[in-house]
């Protein structure tokens, strides 16, 4: 009766030690020890198909990284940022917003532009209001919305109406561009001052107008490390990816514009 019981838990710890040992190998993503991470981007609106598009090449050149967006109007993300909001990477669509940040003290160095950005029209397929020209925006049967001042747009659309003269009427300011460019393609306002790039992701919605004026408001577009971030290497290579050849043909592709050499 005693070699039984001490063969049955002799039994019994083998099997513990191998259900022991099962645990600590699966404690290991892939066997490599290194667990999964998350990298989170907040992005001007206007950047939403490319870094999207940058986002899923990251993941697949870092198995185990997740690589989540928020995507809204940069003074928003500046807020947000400066309030303590867990985030990793910052890209504004103006030095403006971005400054609110770097005040702080919360950006790793010097941001770097990647990108610039410049003002289009946006309006229904066929401009059926005829619009060709910024001026024509004041017209009194033009249903227009523009971005909030405080925006990057907003602020871009100020300075062309500075340098015009003209007094746009808009009947909404929005949080930003694809909030305008939402307005314009569901048909509720006949035009909407947004950027190239957002006209060219919506080109089955919406028609782009060119207008000389928008040359006196080009968006500079920068990006950062933030410093509260708990996963700085990994931000690191992300603003990497977006600054090389194939980040900036993503970005060309999409219309952005490269910045000035420095």
């Amino acid at each position: 009766m005693r070699r039984m019981l001490g063969a049955v838990i002799a039994g019994l710890g083998l099997v513990l030690a191998a259900c022991g040992g099962g645990s600590t190998g699966s404690d290991a993503a892939g066997g490599s020890g290194t667990p999964d991470q998350t990298l989170t981007v907040f992005a001007a609106a206007s950047l939403t198909e490319t870094f999207t598009e940058l986002g899923k090449r990251f993941e697949t050149d870092h198995p185990g990284v997740t690589v989540r967006f928020n995507f809204a109007g940069s003074s928003d993300l500046a807020q947000q940022i400066v309030n303590g909001a867990p985030v990793d990477v910052f890209a504004s669509a103006n030095t403006k917003q971005m400054g609110v940040v770097t005040e702080q003290n919360m950006i790793v160095g010097q941001p770097e532009i990647f990108v610039t950005n410049q003002l289009q029209i946006a309006v229904a397929p066929g401009n059926p209001k005829g619009i060709a020209s910024f001026a024509d925006l004041s017209k009194p049967d033009v249903t227009l919305v523009v971005c909030a001042p405080q925006v990057p747009c907003g602020s871009a659309t100020q300075k062309v109406e500075q340098a015009t003269g003209v007094d746009l009427k808009p009947v909404s300011e929005e949080p930003d561009v694809r909030s305008v460019l939402g307005k314009v393609s569901s048909g509720n306002a006949d035009a909407g001052l947004v950027y190239v790039t957002d006209v060219a992701a919506e080109k089955d919605k919406v028609d782009g107008v060119n207008f000389p004026e928008a040359e006196k408001a080009i968006n500079e577009y920068p990006i950062g490390v933030v410093t509260s971030s708990k996963n700085q290497d990994l931000a690191k290579q992300f603003v990497e990816l977006v600054r090389s050849e194939d980040g900036q043909k993503v970005l060309g592709a999409a219309g952005f514009g490269t910045p000035a050499a420095s």
